[in-house]
């Protein structure tokens, strides 16, 4: 692992929530934390007040104030900061290549209304190599860092980056991974009568499931045997049901797909859970490597 988690900053109230909220997981995990802003000065025909100068001035002391800010609360913890001279989205793609976590603010406004989520965390989400983490404020009630991790899990569609990810944060925070897997009864015309005495033989289409959930989470069980692992399982909407049991968390886990070479696109759960979720969501890549 490169020990570094990154934030980007655009000088918002959302974003120093993300950057603060960076600042604990990097002094949970004894890693140094960055803190970067993507800037390109276009200057244009129309008169206005500022300049090339002003500009880069506001923008490194913005990255300067968040620094000092951070230094305050954690003291011990190593910060740096970078003003990048690029476009934001290459620049937020390359910084979470080479980051243990890239972690960016998000505009929460509860669940009806859900996370307001830019273009350009939009654009990073489909495309970044590496975890994303979007932070948005904290709700009225919502317990701030929680330790209980949750997770979602498709046997056979979750990739190991994802539960890499997910049983890592349980162990750090010396809490709790809520492992959430949704199921739902296939139609009935999809299974013969051979397929469906051997879901007969098998106790039923539920402990078939269990067993594939229990599969999937045996090696990460081994490997952190220090997490506790709590199996949510139920019939409904994945998206729902793993919703419904994030309420109270600390952070939430999903993964992305990558169906093509070349094209990244998030999934409905992954979409409905960055939208709708009170706690930070973590987006794994399912072919992330390791760091």
């Amino acid at each position: 692992m490169s020990g570094i988690i990154t934030v980007g900053l655009d000088g918002t109230d959302h974003a120093a929530v993300a950057a603060d909220w960076a600042a604990q997981e990097a002094e949970r995990r004894r890693s140094a934390l960055r803190l970067v802003h993507a800037w390109v000065w276009r200057p244009t025909d129309v008169a206005y007040v500022g300049d090339r100068a002003a500009e880069e001035r506001w923008v490194r002391n913005m990255l300067d104030e968040a620094r000092a800010r951070v230094a305050r609360e954690h003291p011990s913890l190593d910060v740096t900061t970078e003003l990048i001279v690029d476009d934001p989205v290459p620049a937020l793609l390359a910084e979470a290549a080479r980051a243990d976590m890239l972690v960016l603010g998000s505009r929460g406004y509860g669940t009806l209304t859900g996370y307001l989520i830019g273009s350009v965390s939009m654009k990073v989400l489909r495309h970044a190599a590496g975890p994303v983490v979007m932070v948005g404020k904290p709700h009225s009630g919502t317990p701030q860092q929680a330790p209980e991790v949750v997770v979602g899990v498709e046997p056979g569609q979750t990739g190991d980056a994802v539960l890499e990810f997910a049983f890592s944060a349980a162990a750090e925070r010396g809490g709790t991974l809520r492992a959430v897997h949704a199921w739902s009864v296939p139609p009935a015309l999809a299974w013969g009568p051979g397929s469906l005495y051997l879901v007969d033989e098998a106790n039923g289409l539920e402990q078939i499931n269990r067993e594939v959930l229990a599969e999937a989470l045996k090696p990460w069980r081994d490997k952190y045997p220090q997490v506790e692992v709590v199996e949510q399982f139920e019939i409904g909407s994945a998206s729902e049901v793993l919703l419904s049991n994030s309420a109270d968390a600390g952070l939430v886990v999903v993964g992305r797909r990558s169906h093509e070479a070349g094209l990244r696109r998030l999934g409905p759960v992954t979409h409905a859970v960055l939208h709708h979720a009170t706690a930070p969501v973590a987006v794994v890549p399912h072919d992330c490597p390791p760091k």
